[in-house]
């Protein structure tokens, strides 16, 4: 069944079209309703409250939805009202998904059907599935030209990209589709190799796949559908001008569709220039509010935040921590660990294995408290979490709404607790009314019952932990040089394998090899020559020094006499210094 075809018969409209009616202006401008101008200041215009407490009133800087000129499809109740592939839908079955969530019921018919769709929905909503199912049913059956994808995810930030893939494994290993995930932080080399090896579904951070589209390791004009996930973080962090080339370079007949748990001004441009009579849902209210999740704001003197926070962090049970700045997290994270309670940092100055470690033991329960900024604010998903606590405020009400959306996620509960000291008491109940929540207030001290039947918190052991980094395996060291010291002035550092044709140490400290055409040496710490000062070798090819100018020294440094000169056997290459 071909689903590439609009269900407005649109599909034959061209870049140039678009572009042209852009710069026509109104015609285009015609489809979206008036849009609210300026920022209103909840304290002069408070607006109505409805019985949860969220204002009645559109939040600030949120732009007014465009209007659908073709009637979208209905929502359907079940998955096997779709026009799914079977293997899809024995997946999900294996998977335990058997009801769609309310974003997907709305939107996997007009994805299915061609449309483009911009999709709102709060964190943890099942989202990822809401575009990713009809993404791979559309891409049943095909196989990409190496370098060539025919789909495209955009996301933010490294750990969302994980979690997309993550998500939609399962589902493309049964339709035997192939995802290759392009991020920063990570090998290069690896991920145009993937490439080269042809992928079906690309799922990348801008900027890395800008790097790989300039080194000719990819090209985007075969993408048939584009996606763009947390659009609005993308254009908080800068991303818009790489996220518009990209757009630029694929398929202008494309599928286009947008999914964000925030909608604001900072990504009308995108939906003006790429979405063409998208389909619009907004399952959710737009402060995200969800009924499973508890919000409160807890008042701390300067004095007690530090020990609020720790024994916060040792509860029964995971918690996030976001912080402002790296270094606070890590000397928070270096606090914890030393009064006994198991915790790891997660920030962007980590490299990529080491936050994907401390993912996984976060996930895996090894570590109890995650220590985050807002690199970890989107794109986490962890079963179970049921606290998230802001120990520095954030900047926004995005920055709260996603941070938040780490727990109470899939209709389970959680509760977020953000520590308030008394200068920021004003700034946190302006930031509360943009969000449109009404929270929970209170005055704790550490050691309080208050505290502790909100959060859980109690007393850390104080007996320090510490955790263990896994080292990998290495091959047996043999000989007496694994043991060994280096002789008082050794300059050269050892190498020690063993095989042919690898080092293989003899001697204390010595850097050896042994097999075809190798280096082999040994003598204290150094690179040693045979002969008087010399740097010998032998064999087809091989370079022979000797005499006055050689290379020569004692014990540790290059040259020398005696045994273990540097030489290769008949067989072997040239040996070069």
């Amino acid at each position: 069944m071909n689903r590439t075809r609009r269900a407005d018969g649109g599909s034959g409209r061209s870049r140039a079209d678009r572009n042209s009616t852009r710069s026509a202006g109104g015609s285009r401008g015609s489809r979206f309703r008036a849009q609210e101008t300026g920022r209103q200041n909840p304290r002069q215009a408070p607006g109505r409250r409805n019985g949860s407490g969220a204002r009645s009133t559109t939040r600030p800087q949120e732009f007014a939805l465009p209007v659908t000129l073709t009637e979208p499809l209905p929502p359907v109740a079940t998955f096997a009202e779709l026009d799914l592939p079977a293997r899809l839908l024995a997946t999900l079955d294996a998977e335990g998904v058997t009801v769609p969530f309310p974003i997907q019921a709305a939107t996997l018919p007009n994805v299915l059907a061609g449309r483009d769709v911009l999709g709102r929905a709060r964190t943890g909503s099942g989202k990822t599935l809401a575009f990713g199912l009809p993404l791979l049913a559309r891409l049943n059956g095909q196989r990409a030209q190496p370098r060539q994808p025919l789909a495209l995810v955009l996301v933010p930030t490294r750990e969302l990209a994980q979690q997309v893939t993550d998500a939609l494994t399962p589902y493309a290993r049964a339709l035997r589709l192939r995802i290759a995930t392009v991020v920063g932080g990570m090998s290069i080399g690896r991920q145009a190799s993937a490439l080269r090896d042809g992928a079906e579904v690309v799922v990348a951070t801008p900027g890395r796949l800008k790097d790989l589209i300039e080194r000719g390791d990819c090209r985007l004009d075969q993408v048939a559908v584009s996606v763009l996930d947390e659009a609005d973080q993308m254009a908080d962090m800068g991303f818009m001008p790489q996220v518009t080339r990209l757009l630029d370079q694929v398929d202008a007949d494309g599928q286009r569709l947008l999914f964000s748990a925030t909608l604001d001004r900072n990504i009308d441009l995108l939906i003006r220039r790429y979405l063409h009579d998208p389909v619009v849902h907004s399952v959710d209210p737009s402060a995200g509010a969800v009924n499973t999740m508890e919000h409160h704001l807890l008042h701390v003197r300067d004095t007690d935040k530090h020990s609020t926070a720790t024994e916060i962090a040792a509860r029964d049970g995971r918690v996030i921590m976001f912080l402002d700045t790296k270094h606070a997290a890590d000397k928070l994270a270096k606090h914890l660990l030393s009064v006994g309670v198991r915790a790891a940092a997660l920030h962007g100055g980590k490299s990529q294995p080491q936050r994907n470690r401390t993912l996984a033991w976060f996930k895996d329960g090894e570590v109890t408290v995650l220590v985050a900024t807002n690199v970890a604010a989107r794109g986490i998903h962890v079963e179970g979490l049921d606290l998230v606590v802001n120990f520095d405020p954030p900047a926004d009400h995005k920055d709260y709404l996603h941070r938040g959306g780490r727990t109470a996620r899939a209709g389970e509960s959680g509760t977020v607790v953000t520590l308030v000291l008394p200068h920021q008491r004003h700034a946190m109940d302006r930031l509360m009314a943009d969000a449109g929540i009404t929270p929970r207030t209170a005055r704790v001290a550490p050691g309080e019952a208050e505290l502790h039947r909100i959060t859980g918190a109690r007393t850390p052991s104080g007996v320090p932990v510490t955790l263990t980094v896994p080292v990998p395996a290495q091959s047996e060291r043999k000989g007496s040089a694994s043991r060994g010291r280096k002789a008082p002035g050794s300059r050269g550092r050892s190498r020690r394998a063993s095989g042919a044709g690898n080092g293989t140490g003899s001697g204390a400290g010595s850097r050896t090899a042994s097999g075809t055409g190798s280096r082999t040496a040994s003598s204290a710490g150094g690179r040693t020559g045979s002969g008087s000062g010399s740097r010998t070798a032998s064999g087809s090819g091989s370079r022979t020094a000797s005499g006055s100018g050689s290379r020569t020294g004692r014990s540790g440094e290059r040259g020398g006499s005696g045994r273990g000169a540097e030489r290769a056997p008949r067989s072997g290459p040239r040996n070069t210094p």
